[in-house]
């Protein structure tokens, strides 16, 4: 039995797991998808205070609270700065970490600088132009490559994220680099995408293991049963 920590992207919640979480269940392994404070069912508790540390805290409490370790780490799209930064600070307690198209971040960086200019751009105006002025709004399922069939879904669940999470640099050690496996999965068919340049990294490092699928940007979505497989193959 294998113990998975699944930690999702921006303004989704621990709902956007659910088949994948299901499925490894159903191979007896031990799963948690937290959902990160002012998302998901948690956004009764969305204020302008939460920043990046908020979210970093979140899943060390789930690490904490329930004495887990062995632990395969798995962050999607923004949640790539979250497992980082906890490989981080509890590298002991971490076997494994899987980017799923996911940010990989350098010391000293915020979200907003590892993006495409032109989409931290669209971040930065989609919550200027809002009356409170620190949240970003989710962007179309579609525009991430969801298929059709649940992008009505996703659009119904996604929530404001705060701006404070995308603008707080990141602060590293160096210990995350020394987790004994290191992979990067690339979703090649969300175009522009934020992918490529971290799985072009990955493959040409020693220290990574690399693969791609083809679907949109949320891959634990579109494609569950092969993401599952991908994270049985982690163990």
């Amino acid at each position: 039995m294998a113990t998975f920590v699944l930690v999702h992207g921006a303004w989704q919640g621990g709902w956007c797991w659910r088949r994948v979480e299901d499925r490894l269940r159903n191979f007896g392994h031990l799963v948690f998808a937290p959902t990160l404070t002012g998302l998901g069912e948690r956004v009764h508790l969305l204020n302008d205070k939460i920043d990046l540390d908020t979210h970093i805290q979140d899943v060390l409490g789930v690490i904490e609270s329930e004495e887990l370790s062995n632990i395969i780490l798995c962050g999607h799209s923004y949640g790539g700065m979250v497992i980082t930064s906890v490989a981080d600070k509890v590298p002991s307690t971490v076997s494994t970490l899987v980017y799923l198209d996911a940010l990989v971040p350098e010391s000293g960086l915020c979200t907003l600088e590892l993006l495409p200019k032109e989409i931290g751009s669209t971040l930065l105006e989609s919550a200027r132009s809002t009356d409170k002025g620190f949240l970003v709004a989710p962007d179309q399922a579609k525009n991430f490559g969801v298929n059709i069939h649940d992008q009505a879904w996703v659009n119904r669940r996604s929530v404001d994220q705060p701006l404070k999470t995308f603008e707080q640099p990141i602060f590293l050690e160096g210990a995350w680099k020394l987790i004994p496996d290191r992979i990067y999965i690339y979703a090649t068919g969300w175009a522009p995408g934020i992918g490529k340049p971290f799985y072009e990294i990955a493959q040409r490092d020693s220290g990574w293991q690399s693969n791609s699928i083809q679907c949109g940007h949320d891959v634990m979505i579109d494609k569950p049963e092969e993401l599952t497989q991908m994270l049985i193959d982690c163990i």
